[in-house]
C-alpha cells in the first residue's frame, strides 16, 4: 500500500494519515499553561464577578489562596494553598486577600469547585485546604486529599518543619545558631524566630514550593542578627523562580527581620530592620518583624479556556 505520510510534490498541501487537508502551522507565541489552553483571565483579590464567553461550558482554573502575615513575635507566616483543575464555567469567584496585620491568616480562593485555602498564622497557626502552617503550625491537607507536613517540635533536632502538600512550620532547634526552617511543599511554611545572648544568629527560613513561606526574624543577641530568607516560589506566568526576600542584617536591636515568601505572581520583599518583608503576589507568606510584620501576598485566580 502507499505510504500515507509520503513527501508530496513541491507546492502540494501537507497531508498524512491523521489530517486530510490544508492547514496553517500555529506559532506558539502566547502564554500556554496548561498545554493546549490559553490563559484568558487573571483575577485579583477584590473581584467577585467573571464573564465567560457564550459557548464555553468548562474552564480550567488555577486558584491560589492568600498568604498569612508574619508576626511581631518575629515569626513567618504560611503560604497560601494552590489548587487546579476543570470546573463548570461560573459567573462568580472569590479571590482571597493576604493577612494584613500581625498574626493574621490568609483567605481562601474559589472558582466553581476549585478551592485553595489560606496560609496559617505566624504564631502556631495551621493552614487550611492546602495552606501551609505558620511557624510551629501544621500544614493542611489540600484539595486533593494529600496531607500536609507536621510542625517541628521545640528543642528537637534542627527544628525544621515537615514536608508535605503544604509544609509544617519551623520551631526552635535543640542546638545551633539559627531558627528552624519552614517545611517545603506545594506551599511553603513559615520559619521561626531565633534568639541567643551573644552569638551571630539567623532566623528560620521560609519553606519553598510553588508558593514560599515567610522567614522568621533574628532577635535578642549582641552579635550579628540576620533575618531568615523568605521561601522561593514559582512564577507561573514567566516560568521563573519567584524569589523570597532576604532577611535584614546587622547588630543591635534594630535589625534582623525576616523576608517575605515568593508568590506565584511576584517576588517576596526583603526584611529591613524591625519590619518584615511582604509576601509576593499569589500567596507568599509574610516575614516576621519585631515592630511591623510583613503582610501576606494576596491570592490570585487564573482561568484558561
Amino acid at each position: 500500500m502507499a505510504n500515507p505520510s509520503r513527501r508530496g510534490s513541491t507546492g502540494e498541501p501537507v497531508r498524512n494519515s491523521m489530517q486530510g487537508g490544508n492547514y496553517t502551522p500555529w506559532t506558539n507565541t502566547h502564554f500556554v499553561l496548561p498545554y493546549g489552553l490559553r490563559l484568558q483571565q487573571t483575577i485579583n483579590a477584590g473581584t467577585t464577578s467573571v464573564t465567560i464567553p457564550a459557548g464555553i461550558t468548562f474552564v480550567y482554573a488555577i486558584a491560589v489562596g492568600g498568604g498569612a502575615a508574619g508576626s511581631t513575635a518575629s515569626n513567618g507566616g504560611g503560604a497560601g494553598g494552590v489548587a487546579w483543575g476543570w470546573t463548570l464555567a461560573n459567573s462568580t469567584c472569590v479571590v482571597g486577600t493576604g493577612g494584613a496585620t500581625s498574626n493574621t491568616a490568609g483567605n481562601y480562593t474559589r472558582y466553581g469547585n476549585i478551592i485553595a485555602g489560606g496560609g496559617g498564622t505566624a504564631n502556631s497557626g495551621g493552614g487550611f485546604l492546602g495552606g501551609a502552617g505558620g511557624a510551629n503550625g501544621a500544614g493542611s491537607t489540600n484539595y486533593y486529599g494529600i496531607p500536609g507536613g507536621s510542625a517541628a517540635a521545640a528543642g528537637v533536632g534542627t527544628g525544621n518543619g515537615g514536608n508535605g502538600s503544604s509544609g509544617g512550620g519551623g520551631n526552635t532547634p535543640a542546638t545551633g545558631t539559627s531558627g528552624g526552617k519552614g517545611g517545603d511543599g506545594i506551599s511553603g511554611a513559615g520559619g521561626i524566630n531565633f534568639a541567643n545572648a551573644s552569638a551571630n544568629i539567623v532566623g528560620g527560613a521560609g519553606g519553598n514550593g510553588l508558593v514560599g513561606g515567610g522567614g522568621g526574624g533574628a532577635i535578642t543577641s549582641t552579635g550579628t542578627r540576620t533575618g531568615g530568607k523568605g521561601g522561593d516560589g514559582f512564577n507561573i506566568a514567566t516560568g521563573t523562580i519567584a524569589t523570597g526576600g532576604s532577611g535584614g542584617t546587622g547588630t543591635g536591636a534594630g535589625n534582623g527581620a525576616g523576608g517575605g515568601g515568593g508568590g506565584v505572581a511576584g517576588n517576596g520583599s526583603n526584611g529591613s530592620g524591625l519590619v518584615g518583608g511582604a509576601g509576593g503576589l499569589g500567596g507568599g507568606g509574610g516575614g516576621g518583624g519585631a515592630t511591623t510584620a510583613g503582610a501576606g501576598g494576596a491570592g490570585i485566580l487564573y482561568l484558561f479556556y
